[in-house]
């Protein structure tokens, strides 16, 4: 079955087809001016999936994602922290948490993250090549791109310049020619309105006017869309294969970065337009200027990797997701049984009870059709919801083959199909880690890899404590210590082999 996804141009669902092995990939990454929440992180798992399922495909993904350390909202931050002295050590700061809350989601790092501010000699080429092809004009040393000189503006969001809003800050109006006409080079600093919109604390002494670089036209700064267009095209060449973001991003910025770029290149700016669904808290769009967010290292530290990226998987990429009590528990619930049927299954094939002679065709059926159902979903517009479905049919299969070998053992101990239960330890591995990006190897919420091992040894450490009372007669202790472990999140299971137990 072909990868097919919802192109936003087009409004339809399309085959997805590349030239040759390659894919490139750019992702519209954040303006580092605030702390990352989890509607910032939905974007980044799904980015991530795409990127995981396109090499499963056997692709080579060139995924190239920006950071936007040059913005009003970033300068409005000065001086709000002692050391944030000038917009570079705002941006600076919010950019390596950023990173941080990247790797603590385990997402696979892009080939690269341009900045804009590495990028301004790229952004004043492109606005140069923009004036010259008669798209764009200089006005007050500012320059402004000539939506009406454009013929296809408004496609991406199914508008007509006629009926558009104005663009821009409100001093902009009077030095356009057309009031949907939008910066490329903004003559000057930042200006008093921009930042006492965005500011989040009381300034001393002189506003902060943020960076400013010389140009053709003037001393100035970047227009925010043109940005992503000399970024993408630095790295990615003038026509990319998938470009991805945020459904609010549709208009006006993709809009604006699609005229920009074909209005410079004369060709085709992006084959693919894939926008995500927002999440929404409280019943409204997690927003950092709304306030109702939940920081990314916050979530990691409650939830666990797992259980947020078995959230996501809840809904597809183009869908609205809502956070709520509900949608947490309904993530908790199914990581717990894919994490739960993976160790048993671990457990088993690496056991003296795994024969090689011993065969479950159902269970290797429940495989080879886990495995079939999980791509049919990947494929159909990347359904991580049916995809994760197909792992969770899986375990029911894994864990109906284990009890009856256990229901039927003999003076021998239960024999469990070994290559049955290989092989589907390998599809959970395969397709939970490797695309859905699950850790099986986590222990739990905030467990970082070097924790793993310290945390294993002291819950060992206490259930050898348990059974020796036990083992004296002293159950009240043993049930203490039970519970001692159930206070800090580990549920111990008592079975025929001894007690096992799981982080929650």
């Amino acid at each position: 079955m072909t990868l097919s996804v919802t192109d936003t141009l087009r409004d339809e669902r399309v085959a997805f087809t590349a030239d040759g092995d390659e894919v490139s990939l750019y992702v519209c990454g954040l303006t580092v001016s605030d702390d990352p929440h989890l509607g910032h992180a939905r974007l980044w798992v799904h980015a991530d999936v795409l990127h995981r399922w396109l090499d499963h495909l056997g692709y080579d993904v060139r995924h190239v994602e920006n950071v936007t350390d040059v913005n009003e909202k970033i300068t409005a931050r000065v001086g709000e922290r002692e050391d944030w002295h000038a917009e570079p050590d705002v941006a600076e700061t919010f950019t390596a948490e950023i990173f941080e809350a990247m790797r603590g989601l385990n997402l696979r790092r892009a080939e690269v993250y341009p900045r804009v501010s590495g990028h301004i000699p790229e952004i004043i080429d492109l606005v140069e090549s923009i004036v010259e092809a008669g798209y764009a004009y200089e006005s007050n040393g500012s320059v402004y791109f000539d939506v009406t000189a454009f013929e296809n503006y408004g496609a991406l969001s199914n508008q007509e310049v006629a009926e558009l809003e104005a663009q821009g800050e409100p001093d902009e109006r009077s030095e356009k020619r057309h009031p949907a006409d939008f910066a490329l080079w903004k003559a000057g600093g930042v200006s008093e309105a921009a930042v006492e919109e965005h500011r989040k604390h009381d300034h001393d002494g002189a506003l902060p006017d943020g960076e400013t670089w010389n140009s053709p036209w003037g001393e100035g700064r970047p227009g925010w869309h043109v940005e992503c267009s000399a970024m993408s095209m630095t790295h990615l060449g003038d026509t990319l294969d998938v470009h991805m973001g945020g459904r609010d991003l549709v208009f006006p910025h993709h809009e604006n970065e699609i005229a920009q770029s074909e209005a410079a290149t004369g060709e085709t700016f992006a084959r693919y337009w894939l926008h995500a669904g927002l999440l929404s808290m409280e019943g409204e769009k997690m927003s950092s200027s709304i306030g109702n967010f939940w920081t990314v290292p916050d979530a990691l530290e409650e939830l666990g990797v797992n259980v947020l990226r078995t959230f996501y998987a809840g809904a597809a990429y183009r869908s609205e997701q809502a956070l709520t009590d509900e949608t947490i528990a309904e993530a908790e619930e199914r990581w717990d049984r894919l994490s739960r049927t993976y160790d048993r299954a671990v457990d088993a094939v690496d056991s003296v009870d795994a024969h090689t002679k011993a065969a479950d065709e159902s269970l290797r059926s429940a495989v080879e059709t886990a495995r079939d159902d999980f791509a049919a979903a990947m494929n159909d517009d990347l359904n991580v919801r049916e995809a994760t479905a197909a792992l969770l049919a899986l375990t029911d299969a894994v864990n109906r083959h284990l009890d009856d070998a256990a229901a039927e053992t003999s003076a021998g101990g239960p024999e469990y199909d070994y290559r049955g239960l290989r092989r589907a330890v390998e599809t959970f591995e395969e397709l939970g880690e490797d695309v859905l990006g699950l850790r099986f190897d986590a222990a739990g919420p905030g467990v970082g890899d070097g924790e793993v091992t310290l945390a294993d040894d002291l819950v060992d450490l206490v259930l050898d404590l348990r059974e020796a009372a036990r083992e004296a007669g002293e159950y009240e202790r043993a049930d203490e210590l039970r519970d001692a472990l159930e206070d800090v999140g580990v549920v111990v299971e008592d079975g025929p082999e001894g007690p096992t137990y799981r982080f929650e």
